[in-house]
């Protein structure tokens, strides 16, 4: 077998068999076959799309050069969520501790964030003391006290997917299904969840693009997770505007914490509520969505979620404070600025792709790999899709510590907001559930 002979097939537009897609990804982890191979498969893999098979063969080519985590030690229903990423979203802060809450043990493992905004690592370090750094020892032993553990992914955790998707953040092979959902189910498989539960986002400030393809993703992991037998229950929601009104990571903290105590954004409760109540009733902890969210709903006005939160700072180092003080505990920017709409009308859109845009450059996110971000910079959006807003208003807050990127930024951000004379409605925020 060859690497040439199989680039060949692909280009050709032929499927690769089980063999041959492991001989590519172990070569590749072994340093036989070289990068610049590796990125020829990908990008035919992009061109000539992958099957379902083929998708399929590549995750198990890739756990296959993972170490598998054994999550068996950890007593009850074990949940994992994952989110394809998108411009202000913080949902993993609020859901973990909600499901916690519940009754669910929670073991997420994170990554950080290459594009627009941090991650949920970031957002999370941005706490003081806060570590995402742990053991598999005190990682189980943690979940199995307080129901949840927020840690990075260690080295030896797929590994051929992490030195593929270097490859493909710099050859423009990001966006392709197949890979897309080889990438994300062999991390979440090789993290030991028997239940996981997938936020599909789609629009503007999404990877994914169109309803179509989202649909045809998120159809791709709930397959590949039944093949592993694992329960898995995709959400197809939407990501054309920020989630929530905030972007950047202490800014986004504090927006989570909000809600966590049932006062925080309807657009952020209304995801949370539905991802949480779909994996509840697929992993066996609610008979049906409307128990579910009824739960989820007393464990927030009882405080039973906000207090799980607190558990999971003081368990991993974090300052307590910032439960009862966020925005006394949390770093904030030095330089703040109103931008102001110039004329009256209703928000017809908001770009999230040039919103997460400006907040990167205001330092929240990363250009590369190493960049340091500046955890209080970042983006308030004070209106929302629908709302009406006469000339003068504050439609967004920028924050930096730099107070010449916020002249930078201005234009983008003004430019993200378009009006209309006439009334519009709030798209949808929840497209479809895959089960």
């Amino acid at each position: 077998m060859r690497a040439v002979d199989i680039l060949a097939r692909k280009r050709d537009g032929l499927e690769l068999s089980p063999d041959e897609m492991k001989y590519l990804v172990d070569g590749f982890v072994s340093g036989q076959i070289p990068d610049y191979q590796m990125s020829a498969f990908l990008m035919a893999a992009c061109v000539r799309g992958l099957t379902t098979a083929e998708t399929f063969s590549l995750t198990q080519a890739m756990i296959e050069n993972s170490a598998v985590i054994d999550l068996s030690a950890i007593e009850g229903i074990k949940i994992d969520k994952h989110s394809t990423g998108g411009v202000g979203d913080k949902v993993t802060l609020v859901l973990g501790p909600m499901l916690a809450a519940v009754g669910a043990k929670v073991a997420k493992m994170s990554g950080r964030a290459l594009g627009n905004t941090g991650g949920t690592l970031d957002k999370l370090e941005s706490i003081p003391g806060f570590s995402v750094n742990m053991d598999k020892e005190k990682f189980i032993k943690q979940i199995n006290e307080i129901g949840i553990a927020i840690v990075g992914q260690t080295d030896e955790v797929c590994k051929a997917d992490k030195m593929i998707y270097a490859l493909r953040d710099v050859t423009a092979t990001v966006p392709c299904v197949g890979l897309i959902a080889s990438s994300i189910m062999s991390k979440k498989i090789a993290s030991g969840a028997d239940n996981i539960v997938i936020d599909v986002k789609v629009g503007s400030g999404a990877f994914i693009k169109t309803l179509d393809d989202a649909r045809k993703l998120a159809k791709e992991l709930v397959a590949i997770g039944q093949k592993f037998g694992r329960k898995v229950v995709a959400v197809i929601t939407n990501m054309d505007q920020p989630l929530g009104t905030t972007v950047g990571n202490t800014l986004e903290v504090e927006e989570a914490i909000d809600a966590m105590q049932g006062f925080g954004s309807a657009d952020l409760l209304e995801v949370c509520y539905t991802l949480g109540s779909n994996i509840m009733v697929k992993s066996g902890l609610a008979k049906n969505t409307e128990e579910a969210i009824k739960k989820l709903e007393d464990a927030v006005s009882s405080g039973k979620v906000i207090e799980k939160f607190r558990q999971l700072v003081e368990a991993q180092g974090g300052d307590v404070n910032v439960v009862e003080k966020p925005r006394e505990t949390l770093p904030h920017s030095r330089f703040i600025e109103d931008i102001e709409v110039m004329s009256d009308g209703f928000i017809s859109r908001i770009n999230a792709e040039e919103i997460g845009m400006a907040a990167r450059y205001l330092g929240a996110g990363r250009h590369k790999l190493g960049d340091k971000i500046d955890p209080g910079a970042g983006i308030i959006i004070t209106h929302k899709v629908g709302d009406y807003v006469r000339a003068g208003t504050a439609i967004a807050q920028t924050h930096s510590n730099d107070a010449h990127l916020l002249a930078v930024v201005r234009s983008l951000v003004e430019e993200a907001f378009q009006l209309t004379t006439v009334p519009h409605e709030s798209p949808p925020l929840v497209y479809d559930i895959i089960e």
